[in-house]
């Protein structure tokens, strides 16, 4: 009984470690947006940027996703039942191709049910894009993630993750929590119960 005990501990206190190891290597500037990148986990823990009268008529068609070196590659995500998730929304800056291909990044993309993805996680996406024609915005957007992976390689967050600022009055908008399964679940959360949540600090901030 007491050797049950021990190796129930073990392995939970191995899932802490794997969920709870989850640090930030690399810090892109892709000129529209920051991405706080993990190597280890292959996926922007989170990103950050500004959106002004976001939205327009450039066509996707065509666009790849742009690999680097130390990032998930397209075969990563063959065949793996998930969608290759923007974190920026590429629409949001569809008035500029080329500021439209920035957002086909690794450093952009982490694994989203195929649900989530074309669904409520989508439907926010025109829905912010909207309130930006009103006021800028800062947008946060990133992932709780736990110890679920892609081929034993790229981190599948549990939940995806808002945070928008409007500009103008320093003031938050929505901080919203996406259930990253077929449920497309959506839940309104404050700053401090998301920050309970993560396993990475981010200093948030209007300016």
């Amino acid at each position: 009984m007491v050797k049950k005990s021990f190796l129930l501990f073990l392995l939970v206190f191995a899932t802490l470690t794997i969920s709870f190891s989850q640090e930030i290597d690399k810090v892109v500037n892709k000129q529209i947006y920051t991405s706080y990148y993990s190597s280890q986990l292959k996926v922007p823990l989170y990103v950050v940027y500004e959106l002004n009268n976001g939205g327009g008529e450039v066509s996707r068609k065509g666009m790849r996703f742009i690999e680097e070196s130390f990032t998930a590659k397209n075969k990563d995500y063959s065949k793996s039942g998930y969608d290759r998730g923007h974190l920026v929304s590429a629409e949001d800056f569809a008035f500029d191709k080329y500021l439209e291909e920035l957002t086909f990044s690794y450093l952009n993309v982490f694994p989203q049910h195929p649900k989530l993805n074309r669904g409520s996680w989508k439907a926010w996406e025109h829905k912010i894009r909207l309130e930006s024609k009103r006021s800028p915005l800062k947008i946060y957007v990133g992932g709780i993630y736990g110890t679920n992976k892609i081929k034993n390689k790229i981190a599948i967050p549990d939940y995806c993750w808002k945070v928008v600022y409007n500009k103008n009055t320093q003031r938050i908008m929505h901080i919203l929590l996406f259930k990253n399964d077929a449920t497309q679940a959506v839940i309104r959360t404050t700053l401090d119960g998301l920050r309970s949540k993560l396993n990475y600090n981010i200093n948030f901030s209007p300016k």
